[in-house]
């Protein structure tokens, strides 16, 4: 039994193919992405295979098929062995390790994140915002100019602490948009819109959130068989009530990823694993923290490796 931290990306991992090599034969993730559609009442892994793409982005079937891979590479990895230590997701990844971790069903996860998306995009709609991505500045300087500019403008937030140099603000357009100009006079390497439905971790989502937490008093929040670092707390838990008011909390509060994956790097692991599709965090995390090697799993080929990489951590 190998027993090793474990991280779940979010939304903007998705890509068409993903997941479909792990399909076929009768091991876990295979069942596991054959029960999908049925519990969605919805055709998802046509889409995560096939897409089109622009269809798969929409952030009702993204954040889903993101949770459908990550859930299907953590299943195959436990029946090989491979269990989490600790586990932390980005955003909505944080519901794939809530997965992981037994706090929650596949299925409930599944029906939370579809609900999740479609919340946050028809926040979009009825409340429209944007968010953009900013380098070359730290959490500090980037929150101090978003207080200062929300004065002015309306409302801006640090939402994404990524790393100690790449950043995501949020609000309304307006806003952004001046935020965006005064980081770069404050010496902001890059501050440029980003291509999002809605301004996402901020004030601009609390009638989402408020409707996102009716759906969640009906869904059973275990404890977890691990610590779970939560997105708002940055902070582990294994405790289900705690981790169920954290991800109430979570579509108005800032990412503290920075913070986590800090924290996951001081327990000394030689390995963490990246579970799901891409490696958005893994390229993060290990500029930052070079000591640590970064492993993405998310195809069949990086789970016949993964036991040889662990071997050799």
């Amino acid at each position: 039994m190998h027993r090793v931290p474990m991280i779940f990306p979010g939304q903007a991992s998705q890509a068409v193919g993903m997941a479909a090599d792990l399909a076929s034969g009768d091991g876990a993730a295979a069942r596991f992405l054959a029960e999908v559609n049925g519990v969605l009442d919805h055709d998802l892994t046509s889409l995560m295979f096939d897409g089109p793409p622009e269809t798969l982005t929409e952030t009702w079937n993204a954040q889903p098929a993101i949770l459908a891979h990550s859930v299907a590479v953590a299943l195959e990895l436990k029946d090989m062995g491979v269990e989490p230590s600790i586990v932390a997701g980005h955003s909505l990844g944080e519901f794939s390790a809530a997965v992981a971790a037994g706090v929650l069903s596949p299925a409930d996860g599944l029906r939370l994140v579809r609900t999740r998306g479609e919340l946050m995009f028809a926040a979009g709609e009825e409340r429209p915002g944007t968010m953009a991505a900013v380098m070359g500045l730290d959490g500090a300087a980037v929150a101090e100019v978003c207080e200062r500019i929300s004065a002015e403008h309306g409302v801006v937030v640090l939402a994404n602490h990524n790393s100690s140099n790449q950043i995501a603000i949020s609000g309304e357009v307006a806003a952004v948009e001046a935020a965006c100009a005064a980081l770069k006079e404050a010496g902001a390497r890059r501050a440029m819109l980003l291509n999002v439905s809605g301004a996402f971790h901020s004030p601009l989502l609390d009638g989402a959130a408020a409707k996102f937490s009716d759906h969640l008093d009906g869904v059973d929040f275990n404890d977890a068989s691990c610590p779970l670092i939560g997105n708002v707390s940055a902070s582990p838990s294994v405790a289900g009530a705690d981790l169920l008011e954290g991800v109430r909390a979570q579509l108005i509060s800032s990412v503290r990823w920075h913070e986590i994956i800090g924290a996951i790097a001081a327990d000394g692991p030689q390995v963490v694993l990246e579970v799901g599709p891409g490696r958005v965090l893994s390229n993060m995390a290990k500029r930052e923290f070079p000591d640590v090697q970064f492993v993405p799993v998310g195809t069949r080929e990086d789970l016949d490796n993964v036991l040889d990489k662990l071997a050799q951590g």
